[in-house]
């Protein structure tokens, strides 16, 4: 399981446990799995897509950044 945290400038999105993340990176979509390796990346328009264990939910962001690290992403999003 991967940790995520999903923050915006006015509050925290979501903090909890996912299976998969998929972010709209510069250059493309790109999806985060368990042991995914370090990465930060730009985020452009568009949606964000986690899997918890209790089914999947999408999020429409602006823009923003991604760091992943030892199984916890950080999504930092204008929403």
């Amino acid at each position: 399981m991967l940790r995520l945290k999903i923050v915006s400038p006015e509050k925290t999105v979501y903090d909890g446990e996912v299976v998969s993340v998929v972010v709209p990176g510069t250059n493309g979509s790109f999806e985060i799995l368990d042991h995914h390796a370090p990465i930060i990346s730009s985020l452009e328009k568009g949606k964000v897509a986690y899997t918890t264990p209790n089914g999947t939910e999408q999020l429409d962001v602006l823009g923003g950044f991604v760091l992943v690290k030892q199984n916890v992403v950080n999504l930092c999003v204008e929403v």
